[in-house]
């Protein structure tokens, strides 16, 4: 199965920063990961499904995160308002779909944000691997982790070994 490339995450969380925020974000060198744990303790899970399947999280501290929320609402919100996870969950939430039009020639659709607060695990596609791209803000580290695969390459090639044209 083909991984989905990290570049249309790259640039949207890029895109999305600047144009709502007014922040820059600096993408640092992607790693894979081997763990589901979450990189940090506040999360922003979107799930993708179509002919490409996973999901991606916006990961980052909680203070990060109350800083970066409270100026995306435009004012003070912490980890325990009730508008904290609707914010963050937007935010994720604009990011992958950022990313999801940049998809070459494949339909996929987003899932409705989740928002988990406190050091917790993700479940991931079986045999996925976990990329994980390291950003700096001047609010502080954060990281976008795609865990993604193209169903409708691994289909098409399947297809094509048999001797049936790819749909």
């Amino acid at each position: 199965m083909e991984q989905i490339s990290f570049h249309p995450f790259a640039s949207s969380i890029q895109n999305v920063f600047a144009t709502m925020l007014q922040i820059p974000v600096v993408v640092k060198e992607p790693r894979q990961k081997t763990c589901s744990s979450s990189t940090f303790e506040v999360s922003g899970i979107i799930g993708i499904s179509g002919e490409v399947v996973g999901n991606v999280v916006l990961s980052m501290g909680t203070q990060t995160a109350e800083k970066i929320v409270s100026i995306f609402g435009g004012a003070p919100l912490t980890a325990n308002s009730p508008d904290f996870a609707d914010a963050l969950g937007e935010l994720i939430n604009m990011v992958a779909g950022g990313a999801k039009a940049k998809f070459k020639n494949r339909t996929a659709s987003i899932s409705c944000p989740t928002v988990v607060l406190g050091m917790h695990t993700i479940a991931r596609p079986t045999g996925v691997p976990i990329v994980v791209i390291p950003c700096h803000t001047d609010c502080g580290e954060l990281a976008i982790e795609v865990s993604l695969k193209d169903v409708a390459a691994h289909k098409n090639a399947g297809a094509a070994l048999a001797g049936v044209p790819a749909a």
